[in-house]
């Protein structure tokens, strides 16, 4: 089921909410057969009874089925009534009940599911202006809810106290334009105030129960996307191909959150909040590319399993990936980010490490971000491919370069920066047993090492004997730096697959 909503859930958004235009004369049909035209270009298969009645196109009994072949299956959603009123200015009216029903059907690899959710909204209609290629729409609703009513798993209503789920948005305003020339491009904003969620769930046949609740607050949406003509929307491969792809980024100003469960006795809850954050993503034949952010979180812990509340806080937390999608015998671009800056964790669990209070309790910080070059060697989006790389019977990719942008990891009073730039061999897997043979350099500078070691050694937590093997190590692989108690290190790899360590040959 979730396959139909991560699929559709674009198409209907972009219908559902929409935005200002260009002005032309606009008819009732045309947007109705454009919001068909569009939908089918998604891959869904668009049903309904269509009633003129002057200047009001009435479509009853609307069917949205959506093919998912990856689970031999469909998904259908379906609600009773949309109407397109002509508002004689050249504009088209847009009007769906204040509340009414969307119902949802899922089967696929001997499951069903199907429930009912209940849209409403403050019954504002969605203006459409523009022309046949050049669409145009408005809309804004003081409150935009949805809500699960009915659900039923494998033919077995589900009783309302077993699922629940409620999604909320207050001062939604949303702007989008479309335009049909040989592809369909579009672009999107979307500001809301507010957006809460509450869902949950009982086990009937035990005793374990969870809940999920919270809210974001000052939320933002720019986006733009195209869908080529002609092309099933079920085969992602060859969507892509045809020029397929879409960029986004949504923004909130803050937020919070709880997640609490319980099985028997056993008891978990979190709680947290953040200053704002933002999401990024973006797909098109080349790459898929994620960039989520947050600031200013603070999270709390507590269950049954854990011995003391923990409060955690994090001044920025992010993480980001590019990927190549498409089998090339060309070198395509990657990128990897993880950022941790200044991880607290509270006093009471220093306590339990560092009683004494002989380390720096500062927050830690832990930087990387990488880039690279390398080669996609199957189809990510052919089972059959996918398959034998599982097996081992295809290679998925080579690596052919790798950048270290920046490296730093602080805690505890020490601190590890780093920088380097390698490529790689995949003609030479003997020389490093097995591994593409690299060549190039890494720097790198360490401080307060030495002074860790020793308090380590004056807490009992580091013995003697493993404080000498890492001297030893440190010794053989930097040199002292400038400033009390820091290293340098300069690492080449060569590409006869000599390894030197500050112009000292190690391998």
């Amino acid at each position: 089921m979730s396959v139909i909503f991560a699929r559709g859930g674009a198409a209907a958004a972009i219908l559902v909410v929409s935005a200002q235009g260009a002005l032309a004369d606009l008819s009732a049909q045309e947007v109705w057969a454009d919001w068909k035209a569009y939908l089918t270009g998604t891959g869904y298969t668009v049903s309904g009874t269509e009633t003129v009645s002057g200047s009001t196109l009435t479509v009853s009994d609307v069917s949205m089925v959506m093919p998912i072949p990856e689970e031999d299956g469909s998904g259908t959603l379906s609600f009773p009534e949309v109407q397109f009123v002509e508002n004689g200015d050249g504009t088209v009216n847009v009007l769906l009940p204040a509340e009414f029903p969307m119902t949802f059907d899922f089967s696929g690899d001997g499951e069903t599911f199907s429930g009912k959710l209940i849209y409403s909204h403050d019954g504002t209609p969605m203006k459409v202006a523009g022309d046949a290629e050049n669409m145009s729409y408005d809309y804004s609703s003081s409150k935009v809810a949805l809500t699960l009513e009915e659900l039923t798993a494998d033919g077995e209503a589900v009783p309302a106290d077993v699922a629940k789920a409620q999604l909320v948005m207050s001062d939604v305003a949303t702007r989008s334009n479309m335009k049909v020339a040989g592809a369909r491009s579009y672009e999107q904003t979307l500001t809301a105030s507010s957006l809460s969620y509450d869902m949950g769930f009982n086990d009937p046949e035990g005793e374990g129960k969870g809940s999920f609740k919270g809210a974001l607050q000052g939320l933002a949406f720019t986006g733009t996307g195209t869908v080529p003509e002609g092309t099933p929307g079920t085969d992602m491969a060859a969507l892509l191909e045809a020029g397929f792809g879409f960029d986004g980024t949504f923004t909130f100003e803050g937020g919070n959150g709880s997640v609490s469960g319980v099985d028997g006795s056993e008891t978990f809850a979190m709680e947290s909040n953040s200053q704002g954050g933002s999401f990024t993503v973006s797909m098109d034949k080349e790459h898929l590319t994620y960039d989520v952010s947050q600031i200013g979180t603070n999270v709390n812990i507590t269950g049954s399993e854990i011995p003391f509340p923990l409060a955690l806080s994090m001044a920025e937390t992010g993480f980001k990936l590019m990927m190549p999608l498409s089998k090339s015998e060309e070198e395509q671009d990657f990128a990897l980010g993880v950022t941790l800056r200044e991880f607290a964790v509270p006093e009471m669990l220093w306590g339990m490490i560092d009683p004494t209070g002989q380390l720096p309790h500062d927050p830690a910080t832990v930087i990387l971000d990488l880039a690279g070059k390398g080669k996609v060697l199957f189809d990510l989006f052919d089972p059959e491919a996918m398959e034998a790389v599982e097996k081992g019977e295809e290679q998925p990719g080579e690596l052919n370069a790798l950048t270290v942008k920046q490296l730093q990891v602080s805690a505890a009073g020490a601190e590890l920066t780093g920088t380097g730039d390698f490529t790689f061999n995949n003609e030479d897997l003997t020389s490093f047993d097995g591994m593409p043979a690299p060549a190039g350099e890494a720097n790198f500078k360490l401080t307060g090492a030495n002074t860790l070691i020793d308090k380590l050694i004056g807490m009992g937590l580091m013995s003697d004997s493993d404080a000498m093997g890492a001297r030893m190590m440190m010794g053989m692989l930097a040199v002292p730096g400038e400033g009390e108690d820091t290293l340098t290190s300069k690492i080449e790899v060569t590409e006869d697959g000599q390894v030197l360590a500050n112009g000292q040959r190690i391998k």
